[in-house]
C-alpha cells in the first residue's frame, strides 16, 4: 500500500497528514506507530486523517492518532494544520471551515495575516465529563502522586487536561510527574498534563506532557486548558499569550459558558509518499 502524505507542524508540534477522502486509508495500531517513529518511519507527534463529513453542516471530518497508535478526540495545533492543508490542497476555498470530530464540531477561520483562528468550543468542567473522578467541580483538586500531594485543575477541551501551576517551567519535573499523572487512576481515559508558569495576567509559559506521545514542543488544546484554569482562579485576563517551546499562541476566553478561541500559525514542511 502506497500512501501520499504531507508533513506539517504547528509551533513544532508535528503531524503526518493523510487525505482520506481521495485515497482509502485503514491503518492498524502497528502501522500508526511505525509512521510516527522518528527512526524507522516518517516521525511525528500525531497522525491526522482528513475524511468526508459525517455530520450535517460540516465540511470535513477530522481524526487524530497519537504516536502510540491510540485515537484521541482533539488537537488544537493539528486543527490549524488541518485548515491550512485543506485550502492548499484545493479541497475547499472557504475562509470558515466547519469540521466534525469525535468530540463535536469545531470552526476554523483563516485570518488575513495567514494565521488560523480556531473556535475550540466551550470547556467542560463537570468531572464526569472530563472524565475525572471527583464528587463535584472545583477550581483545583488535591491528587496523590507517589508519596506527594499535588494541586491540579482539570478541564476537557474535547480531550482531558490536568494543569499544575509551577514557579518556573524550566525546572518543572515534567519527565517525572507527567507520566504519573497521565495514567493516574482518577483520569480513567488518561490525561494531558500541563505545567503552567504565570508571568503576568496577560502571559504564561507552558510545557505539556501529552498522553500517548510525551512532551511536545506545543499543545494547542493544552494552551486553551491552561488559560481556562488560570481564568477560573482569577489569575489571568481574557486574552493571554501562551509561550511554548515551539512558539507563541494567543488564547481568548470570556468565561463560563463561552467558547475558547485559539489563534496561531500552521506550516507545511513537505509532501511525500509512504509504502506500508
Amino acid at each position: 500500500m502506497i500512501l501520499e502524505f504531507t508533513k506539517m507542524h504547528g509551533l513544532g508540534n508535528d503531524f503526518v497528514v493523510f487525505d482520506a477522502i481521495h485515497q482509502k486509508i485503514e491503518l492498524t495500531g502497528e502501522q500508526l506507530r511505525y509512521i510516527a517513529d522518528r527512526h524507522f518511519g516518517v516521525g511525528c507527534d500525531q497522525i491526522l486523517l482528513i475524511e468526508a463529513p459525517k455530520v450535517k453542516d460540516t465540511d470535513f471530518h477530522y481524526r487524530i492518532f497519537n504516536a502510540d497508535g491510540g485515537e484521541v478526540e482533539q488537537c488544537g495545533n493539528g486543527a490549524r494544520c488541518f485548515a491550512l492543508y485543506v485550502r492548499e490542497q484545493g479541497l475547499t476555498d472557504k475562509d470558515v471551515i466547519e469540521v466534525g470530530t469525535s468530540a463535536g464540531k469545531i470552526s476554523l477561520y483563516t485570518e488575513a495575516d495567514g494565521g488560523i483562528r480556531v473556535n475550540m468550543g466551550v470547556p467542560e468542567l463537570e468531572p464526569a465529563k472530563i472524565p475525572f473522578l471527583a464528587d463535584r467541580p472545583e477550581n483545583s483538586y488535591a491528587i496523590t502522586v507517589g508519596d506527594e500531594s499535588l494541586w491540579v485543575s482539570a478541564v476537557s477541551m474535547g480531550n482531558p487536561h490536568a494543569v499544575l501551576k509551577v514557579p518556573n517551567v524550566d525546572t518543572a519535573q515534567v519527565e517525572r510527574i507527567g507520566p504519573l499523572l497521565e495514567s493516574h487512576p482518577r483520569f480513567p481515559q488518561r490525561v494531558n498534563v500541563g505545567f503552567m508558569q504565570i508571568c503576568s495576567p496577560q502571559r504564561i509559559r507552558l510545557r505539556v506532557f501529552e498522553r500517548g506521545t510525551g512532551e511536545t514542543l506545543a499543545c494547542g488544546s493544552g494552551a486553551c486548558a491552561a488559560v481556562v484554569c488560570g481564568r477560573l482562579e482569577g489569575l489571568l485576563d481574557d486574552r493571554v499569550e501562551v509561550s511554548l517551546a515551539g512558539g507563541d499562541l494567543r488564547i481568548e476566553w470570556r468565561g463560563r459558558g463561552q467558547p475558547v478561541w485559539m489563534i496561531g500559525p500552521a506550516k507545511k514542511v513537505y509532501d511525500g509518499t509512504l509504502e506500508l
